[in-house]
């Protein structure tokens, strides 16, 4: 049986191999991610998770017990639907990702940065960015679950 843990953020089926995950990250286009972004200001990626990985992260959205806040976008005129922001600790699966596409984006950002004439604050690593955030007062995490109904 699959059980969620409080203390782990997953559940142990979901809990994709950290490596398998980060491998998947390794092989996406990143050239091509990067030429989208520049004409269009968005990219999307190939599909990085499985329908299982998906559907049990999908399932954790009636686990309230795992978020922080619940965002009803209709509200704010967002269109309509719910995204919920993750509280730690996170599902494996969306702690992996972060540490898997960080230093990737990172060099999309900074030369985004650089085109704009502005400075690049972004560290090398996730772990560093998330350390001068919270010096910074941003403690929040801010991973989110969205629900179009």
């Amino acid at each position: 049986m699959n059980t969620p843990s409080r203390q782990t953020g997953g559940t142990v089926a979901a809990a994709a191999n950290e490596a398998d995950l980060a491998a998947r990250v390794g092989q996406v286009d990143w050239s091509g991610v990067t030429d989208e972004v520049n004409a269009h200001g968005c990219a999307l990626t190939p599909r990085l998770l499985g329908p299982a990985e998906c559907a049990e992260l999908s399932a954790l959205y009636e686990e309230t017990w795992r978020f922080r806040s619940t965002v009803d976008m209709a509200r704010y005129r967002f269109g309509s639907g719910q995204y919920r922001y993750f509280d730690s600790p996170f599902p494996e699966p969306v702690r992996q990702l972060r540490q898997a596409f960080y230093p990737r984006l990172l060099p999309i950002a900074r030369d985004w940065a650089a085109k704009l004439g502005r400075s690049a604050p972004w560290p090398d690593t996730l772990d560093e960015w998330l350390e001068m955030c919270h010096a910074a007062g941003q403690t929040k995490p801010t991973p989110i679950l969205l629900r179009y109904r």
